[in-house]
């Protein structure tokens, strides 16, 4: 799969641009806040259907107008695409896969996969379990659609139960009124937990080898799946008993304690907890480990690679670590944002950028 165009229309700091795409690592070089990070934002957007930054989708439009636009095209093994999205500052934006209007963001999901990295993933061994909660999702919902709805779904019940907790004044009438939200939890909850065993487990042996790799063999990656275990028994059966047990529980606190909404990963480097007791180098190594090992499970089960997408990562990591990154993105189209570049790579791309303009 390769990105063979990109155009953009008003899109924060660019007017108008029409960009041919190189098949390998594609280098978007200059100074800070030139807008080479906007051009990763606009292939982000066409793979996951919203930005990495969290901002509405009408503050891309370019400063003085009404209206936005993004077009990919796209290469793949079998056939040509093209996502498309327009943004207004008025109504919802509007996402055109192949010229047709799509009514879900969601469907935009699997048609252009892609794995980011960028200092700030380093919240995904540091932060809270949420993070890593959020790497499972994306991850899985790019190859697995039908994962991406039941998540909806399970936050709804989940929502629902939730506001049965903080308003229900008796906990005796609560006990009738929650079964129903319980069982359609627990059926939910199962399907989300089995794809994120699945996954992490797919994934661990990966991570492992290209922490090797980049670590250059010094650091043992380890990491593993931590949700609700219901031990040798039947996951719906065991977790609807601990719902009921801990009721008494989630109403004094309001929320609901147990299910896939608190579910985590556990890293370890050499048998100790990264989060707490890595470096931030290491963090930083083993958070770049877990991005690779993506590309290598969307390849397995797409059977093509995603587009690699590393935004001002060479600044974080040092001169071995940066050459043994380069030869490991030979394998899938690559495109990295930096202020200095001056590595001989074959198949290699620059675009000198300038305040949104391509000057060489």
């Amino acid at each position: 799969m390769q990105i063979t165009n990109i155009k953009i229309r008003n899109f924060r700091n660019y007017d108008d641009l029409n960009l041919d795409i190189g098949e390998g690592i594609n280098v978007f070089l200059g100074k800070n806040a030139q807008g080479k990070t906007n051009l990763l934002e606009t292939i982000y957007f066409c793979g996951i259907g919203k930005s990495f930054r969290q901002v509405k989708d009408k503050e891309v439009i370019k400063w003085g107008k009404d209206s936005s636009k993004i077009q990919i095209e796209i290469q793949k093994k079998y056939r040509k695409s093209t996502i498309e999205l327009i943004f207004n500052s008025e109504i919802k934006k509007i996402i055109k896969i192949d010229g047709i209007s799509i009514k879900r963001t969601g469907e935009i999901l699997g048609e252009l996969p892609i794995v980011f990295f960028s200092p700030d993933e380093l919240r995904l061994i540091k932060d809270s379990p949420e993070e890593r909660r959020r790497f499972m999702n994306i991850d899985i919902s790019q190859t697995n659609k039908r994962y991406f709805y039941l998540l909806g779904r399970y936050e709804k019940i989940l929502a629902n139960r939730n506001k049965l907790l903080k308003t229900t004044k008796d906990i005796d009438v609560l006990r009738n009124m929650i079964d129903i939200w319980d069982r359609s939890l627990v059926e939910i909850a199962e399907k989300i937990s089995k794809e994120r065993e699945k996954l992490i487990n797919e994934i661990a042996p990966f991570a492992e080898m290209a922490h090797s790799y980049i670590s250059n063999g010094k650091e043992k990656l380890e990491i593993k799946y931590k949700g609700f275990d219901p031990g040798k028994g039947d996951f719906k059966e065991v977790m609807l008993k601990h719902l009921q047990k801990n009721l008494e529980k989630d109403y004094k606190l309001g929320y609901t304690t147990i299910g896939p909404h608190r579910d985590d990963i556990d890293i370890y480097l050499n048998g100790i907890e990264v989060k707490n007791f890595g470096s931030q180098g290491q963090q930083r190594t083993v958070a770049l480990s877990l991005k690779l090992a993506e590309l290598e499970i969307i390849k397995e089960r797409t059977g093509e690679y995603p587009i690699l997408l590393l935004d001002d990562v060479f600044s974080e990591l040092d001169v071995e670590r940066r050459n043994r990154l380069l030869k490991f993105t030979k394998r899938t189209q690559t495109f990295i944002t930096c202020t200095d570049f001056d590595y001989e790579i074959e198949n290699c791309k620059v675009f000198n950028i300038k305040n949104g303009d391509i000057i060489s």
